[in-house]
């Protein structure tokens, strides 16, 4: 493999080993988002869901909709100056950084993903105020190595949000994903944030057929969870109002561009005692 910088400050490291053949999680949220940085089997993927729930794409906006409420929320009525954003997939329009710094410049974002194509497209995250943004490439699975690594740029002295959006739901249980939820927030001070979506367990079947034809087609499979189980998610935490609910429910603002359809995904936002 060859080295190339990765967005790590500078550092050379070995670029990851990229399968087009296979669609991934990243690349194909990244087709239903609008983007251009998938390949043919991401399409199809994509297109093969698509065909079973219509309102996918609806969601996936929906989802970065309520990104950028949340992060508005943290960096103006929560204080927050530090975000740690983990599944962060490829760059996008309103990156994290993008709005945190536009409402409080300053803010320190650090990016966290394993997809080798996010990786390549590293440096496009890496466009704030200097010093302030960073990414690091490595699986959620392993909580420690992130905390460390984004340690280079977040000071866990003081309060940081940790962000992860539609994400934990490729976590599979026997992996305990509420453990590495946990391992993450234990490093982190009170007065922290938890932000958390995830798609929810749909009555009326047709989302749950989707990620079944999903699964079939993609590396990583993903898991629909219940209300209580996403909810758990946030146990030990000061939940914030609204609570855990849709996310077009949470703190709806009059944005234009936000999709107006619900879509069956949770979301919620809780602070550390």
């Amino acid at each position: 493999m060859d080295a190339e910088p990765t967005g790590h400050g500078g550092v050379e490291t070995a670029r990851p080993a990229i399968d087009v053949t296979v669609a991934h999680p990243a690349r194909v949220y990244d087709y239903w988002l609008g983007g251009k940085d998938n390949y043919p089997a991401d399409k199809e993927a994509a297109e093969k869901v698509i065909a079973l729930n219509p309102g996918i794409v609806e969601g996936v906006r929906s989802n970065r909709a309520f990104l950028k409420r949340v992060v508005r929320f943290l960096v103006g009525e929560a204080g927050i100056r530090q975000i740690l954003d983990v599944g962060t997939g490829l760059p996008s329009a309103d990156n994290v950084h993008e709005v945190a710094q536009a409402a409080q410049p300053g803010t320190k974002v650090v990016y966290v993903d394993n997809d080798p194509i996010v990786n390549v497209h590293a440096h496009a995250l890496l466009t704030g105020e200097p010093g302030t943004v960073d990414y690091v490439h490595a699986d959620m699975r392993d909580p420690a190595n992130i905390m460390r690594e984004a340690a280079r740029t977040l000071d866990y002295s003081e309060p940081v949000a940790l962000i992860i959006l539609m994400t934990l739901q490729f976590i599979a249980d026997e992996e305990d994903p509420y453990a590495v939820v946990r391992s993450m927030l234990a490093e982190l001070p009170a007065g922290s944030y938890l932000v958390v979506s995830h798609p929810a367990v749909d009555e009326s079947g047709v989302a749950n057929r989707a990620t079944a034809q999903y699964n079939e087609k993609v590396a990583t499979s993903m898991k629909r969870r219940t209300r209580e189980e996403i909810t758990a998610f946030f146990d030990g935490l000061e939940l914030v109002e609204p609570g855990v609910v849709t996310l077009h429910d949470w703190r709806p603002d009059d944005d234009p561009d936000a999709p107006r359809t619900k879509s069956p995904a949770l979301g919620g936002v809780a602070r550390k005692a």
